[in-house]
């Protein structure tokens, strides 16, 4: 299985990455985790991206495809993988289009989570972390208990959430009609129990 996993912050898009890991028997591949991977080992292209990263810049789309590249030819890689919210631009995928063609693969699915705006804010405003533990509760579908020594990160509340969903908005604007076009997109509702939307997704991608 090779597929793409694409959603908003909050569309519960690690959720289901990880339960398809473990179905497929295929690695998760997320460029986050990827650059701070290459940072850590000091590859060439790890302390490129440092080097940039330190300096406030973005890494290029030429370092991150490169990694791409690296992790894609890992043995673990080869009888498939999940890409973790990554392409995020029309000029990724197109550089990641041609990358498989030269590997030789070619793509599954690409696979959309679709939440409401609505929803995907009370799903992360709501979010609070235990500072003695770093347990990650929701204050309306998993309270935390009493004595829980609660923060409300930077990332979790209004305006930067509101943000975060603008800026993925603006990106995958122009990349589901690309994904569309070759014919691979599929869009899952991804409202309901994490079970539910597991069931949609693997009856759009296996049945």
């Amino acid at each position: 299985m090779r597929l793409i996993l694409l959603g908003a912050p909050a569309s519960g898009k690690g959720t289901q990455a990880a339960v398809l890991t473990e179905k497929f028997g295929v690695p998760k591949i997320s460029t986050g985790d990827m650059l701070r991977a290459a940072v850590k080992a000091g590859t060439p292209l790890g302390r490129e991206a440092d080097t940039l990263m330190k300096g406030g810049k973005l890494v290029p789309d030429s370092v991150v495809i490169g990694l791409v590249e690296e992790r894609l030819k890992e043995s673990d890689a080869q009888k498939g993988f999940i890409l973790d919210g990554f392409p995020r631009t029309v000029a990724q995928a197109e550089a990641l289009d041609a990358l498989l063609k030269r590997l030789g693969v070619g793509l599954d699915f690409i696979v959309q989570i679709d939440v409401p705006r609505d929803l995907l804010m009370e799903r992360a405003t709501l979010r609070r972390t235990d500072k003695r533990t770093g347990q990650i509760y929701h204050l309306k579908y998993s309270p935390p208990p009493s004595d829980a020594d609660l923060e409300h990160r930077a990332d979790d509340q209004e305006e930067t959430v509101k943000k975060r969903l603008d800026a993925y908005d603006a990106q995958t604007a122009a990349l589901l009609p690309h994904y569309e076009q070759l014919g691979v997109l599929r869009r899952v509702d991804g409202v309901g129990s994490p079970k539910e939307v597991t069931t949609r997704m693997l009856s759009q991608i296996t049945g």
